[in-house]
């Protein structure tokens, strides 16, 4: 039988570092900080930087769109995503996108469609922090049964959070913090921009 003061895993993510340990969810993962993220395979990490210089999103690129996975402080109960997803329907309506409300494995999913993309959002509500995904695709390849939804779900359902101890404000993305090696490439591509810049 297995060791039993070993959490056991649930069947889905994600999950919260407490149930996995930090072994088990750095050995196949890329820890952000705040959210340790399995790479799907052939998929890219892309870093968006905040003004501050500091990294705002990591964004999972596959050949088929955008995956993006972001955590949130939120309170102890759930019920923080319907919340959020009200507010994200609203601003995808004024912003002249159709949007339907479908089910998802975890509950409620959004399906935003512009004139040319189409955009999913995710979400899970933990303990204390709620995890958003938003899958960016071409037009007709957000839709439930596209190939890149049932990645970004295989994402989120292996995707550990690390909320931390420290006090967040309910709502703020819990912070980001680049692996060195990953740091070291950016700030070299970084450079690379800026002697590039000189040049010209």
């Amino acid at each position: 039988t297995a060791d039993d003061s070993a959490p056991t895993p649930p069947e889905e993510g994600p999950y919260d570092i407490d149930e996995v340990g930090e072994e088990a969810a750095t050995a196949s993962r890329l820890d952000l900080g705040s959210v340790l993220l399995p790479i799907p395979p052939g998929g890219q990490i892309q870093v968006e930087m905040a003004p501050n210089g500091a990294p705002q999103n990591v964004h999972l690129v596959t050949q088929h769109g955008r995956i993006t996975v972001s955590a949130y402080a939120a309170p102890k109960s759930p019920g923080q995503w319907r919340e959020v997803a009200g507010e994200l329907a609203e601003s995808l309506r004024n912003d002249k996108a159709t949007v339907s409300i479908e089910e998802g494995p975890w509950g409620r999913e959004l399906h935003g469609k512009t004139a040319n993309a189409d955009l999913r959002f995710i979400g899970v509500d933990g303990y204390r922090w709620m995890l958003r995904c938003v899958v960016a695709a071409p037009s007709g390849n957000a839709d439930a049964g596209s190939e890149l939804v049932a990645v970004a779900r295989s994402v989120v359902a292996q995707t550990v959070v690390r909320r931390g101890s420290d006090p967040h404000p309910v709502r703020t993305p819990l912070p980001v913090v680049l692996p060195a090696v990953l740091a070291q490439q950016l700030a070299a591509a970084q450079q690379q921009q800026l002697a590039a810049r000189q040049q010209a």
